[in-house]
């Protein structure tokens, strides 16, 4: 995967988000990481467990990103956060190649759209994702949030959604198409003029107030949600 575009390119994007959307909520890799994040809460900013998990829980609904508010508020060094949080995580147990995602990703017709990683992650944690799901091929690039920036760029900031487009090549909004998780993630993308599809699992209670146009329980729901992303059947061409 590369991180830029080189040559000439389908003009649409279809743009995937990583975490808890190309695998299921159920491989536990969020706890994991909560646990993780909270142990760094505690350690370096010398806070009680409780005081720890309360202040990471602000952070992430204030700013998207745990780590936003600790180098925001706390001057911590992001890369080393990385290092002790999504570097540290025991990915190679609980992430499986799954059949149904590349069966998936293979149907979607890259002559009319290109494929893209976008997530809040750093690109180390990215890119060992996709390689324990072995779905490289599918993808031409990755944005992710830049650890090494300060201030820090994430979803759902709206710089963050045309920095993705830049990185990928395509110029207007409504050429873009998004699956993300996050409710947050998926309204900011919608307000801009992304077509949105919101992954809201079997067994989470849906929103109140859907996120975006569409919600779906199932990545395979991407098939009905955006058919002109992908290929046509036979019986359909005929």
């Amino acid at each position: 995967m590369e991180s830029a575009t080189n040559g000439a390119a389908p003009k649409q994007v279809f743009f995937f988000d990583i975490d808890n959307c190309l695998y299921p909520k159920s491989a536990k890799v969020h706890d994991l990481m909560a646990d993780l994040i909270d142990r760094y809460f505690v350690t370096h900013l010398s806070l009680p467990w409780d005081d720890a998990v309360r202040l990471h829980k602000e952070y992430y609904q204030n700013y998207g990103l745990a780590i936003e508010g600790l180098v925001r508020h706390h001057q911590i060094d992001p890369l080393d956060y990385n290092a002790k949080v999504d570097d540290a995580l025991p990915l190679d147990n609980v992430i499986k190649p799954r059949p149904e995602l590349k069966k998936l990703l293979a149907d979607i017709d890259r002559s009319k759209v290109r494929l893209w990683l976008f997530t809040n992650a750093y690109v180390n944690h990215a890119k060992r994702v996709i390689r324990l799901l072995e779905i490289e091929e599918f993808f031409e690039g990755v944005t992710y949030c830049d650890y090494s920036e300060v201030p820090l760029l994430c979803k759902p900031k709206p710089e963050m959604y045309q920095k993705a487009m830049r990185q990928a090549g395509v110029e207007k909004y409504e050429d873009c198409f998004f699956v993300d998780d996050s409710y947050q993630n998926c309204k900011k993308a919608q307000e801009l003029g992304w077509t949105v599809a919101h992954l809201v699992e079997e067994g989470v209670k849906p929103p109140r107030t859907p996120a975006c146009q569409f919600q779906i329980r199932h990545l395979e729901e991407l098939r009905t949600v955006f058919p002109q992303c992908f290929k046509q059947t036979a019986a359909e061409a005929s």
